[in-house]
């Protein structure tokens, strides 16, 4: 158990305290409710573009590097992402340092420049970030997945944008979009390590009481409807064909969120799991093969994920469906269940050795629940999921109309592949 503690401030902003005894580490991590799912098409990419410029200059360190070079002398993790939902801004350092990471980090959110000079070269660098994934087939594959899934609404665009979007976006709409989204309502502060709670709060009530007031920005809505699997093929010279296969769940407020997890675990979250025994440990079929979930506010997805070689696709999509079809029809053992919760306890237990893993597990529940559970909560609704739990789910989720594929590789996208897509789905 550990020991938290949830104070807002005067102008709306969250802050989370989470000490912890005999760390000589600190993090301090600001999580903002901005994400892809907020943008309009013509300016997708703004979130992504607008957290890299936070960090090109303030009013405090207004030249290029100035940021880096103050955290890189006292030796100080930090980062910055964003996500479908979210952008996160943290910093790693010593007990010691941790004024100055707040001052950077406040400085870096309240007074950034977006100097036009530097919003140029900056919007080169995303173009060639947005390059660089191109040629890495296992992230491309998962942007295409979005869009097979999704397509043209937000939750089905990069948050990286395209070209085109990204080259379009003016500073007049980055100034726009971060008065909208970056309020004291729409934001979370969490301090984490070997801090004292009431020292480290009167610092941050400080600078954070600048932030200005404003409404949360609002998530666009998800048209979840589908009737038949979906597929896309990627015909690309590369030494591998990769695949994914989404599967449409539901959002992360729904209770069976728990029971998906276990589910994830036994089917592709370990190397004991049912898909890396049978597809690389008996087969022979692929290096890498497994599962994860991926849920948001309002649409959650099961993603299974392989890399095999152009010639084995279709026997290995055959086996993965194989695999998903007898949990469906026989469900899971007692074992297996055990297992399953087993490996989810220890993977937490080892998930909050660090302060900045500690932030991340009290900043998301702060900032996408507005509450927090201890992770004996957690664990407790674990411990409660039953065999007949994951049959009810699996039945519900493991469905045609839910399946949909994205395929990277030397594979050609006609009718014939997509048809054979189908048809291996219809043995659900």
């Amino acid at each position: 158990m550990f020991h938290f503690e949830r104070k807002i401030l005067d102008n709306g902003l969250k802050v989370i305290l989470a000490p912890m005894e005999n760390s000589e580490a600190a993090t301090i991590q600001v999580l903002v409710g901005v994400g892809s799912n907020n943008e309009a098409k013509e300016i997708n990419g703004i979130s992504h573009f607008l957290e890299h410029l936070f960090l090109k200059g303030t009013k405090n360190r207004p030249r290029p590097g100035d940021i880096h070079k103050e955290l890189d002398r006292i030796g100080a993790s930090y980062n910055a992402s964003t996500s479908k939902e979210s952008t996160w801004f943290w910093v790693k350092s010593s007990v010691k340092d941790f004024d100055i990471s707040l001052d950077i980090l406040s400085d870096l959110i309240l007074s950034p420049l977006f100097n036009k000079e530097e919003i140029e070269k900056e919007r080169n660098v995303i173009l060639q970030e947005i390059n660089m994934y191109e040629d890495i087939p296992q992230q491309k594959v998962l942007r295409i997945i979005f869009d097979v899934m999704y397509g043209d609404q937000p939750i089905g665009r990069d948050t990286l944008g395209t070209r085109e979007s990204v080259s379009g976006i003016r500073r007049s709409d980055i100034l726009s979009y971060r008065q909208d989204g970056y309020t004291a309502s729409n934001m979370v502060v969490i301090v984490s390590g070997g801090i004292t709670k009431d020292e480290a709060f009167k610092k941050i009530r400080q600078v954070f009481s600048k932030v200005a007031m404003g409404e949360v920005m609002k998530k666009k809505e998800v048209n979840d409807y589908q009737i038949l699997p979906q597929i896309k093929i990627l015909d690309k010279k590369i030494d591998q064909s990769h695949l994914v296969i989404g599967v449409k769940t539901f959002d992360m407020f729904d209770e069976r969120r728990y029971t998906l997890s276990v589910l994830s675990t036994i089917l592709g979250e370990k190397s004991s799991s049912r898909l890396f025994m049978a597809i690389r440990e008996k087969l022979g079929l692929a290096y890498y093969v497994g599962s994860m979930v991926w849920l948001l506010s309002r649409a959650g997805v099961l993603f299974i994920r392989a890399g095999v070689s152009h010639s084995n696709l279709e026997k290995t999509i055959e086996k993965i469906i194989k695999i998903i079809k007898d949990i469906k029809r026989n469900g899971v053992s007692k074992k297996e269940l055990q297992d399953a919760k087993s490996h989810i306890r220890g993977q937490m237990a080892l998930s909050f050795e660090t302060s900045d893993q500690v932030a991340d597990f009290y900043g998301e529940q702060e900032l996408f629940y507005k509450k927090i559970m201890q992770p004996k909560e957690i664990l407790a609704k674990i411990e409660k999921v039953s065999q007949d739990d994951i049959l009810k789910v699996s039945r519900d989720i493991f469905r045609p109309e839910k399946i949909n594929m994205a395929v990277i590789g030397q594979q050609e996208d006609n009718e014939k592949n997509r048809e054979l897509f189908k048809k291996i789905c219809a043995k659900i």
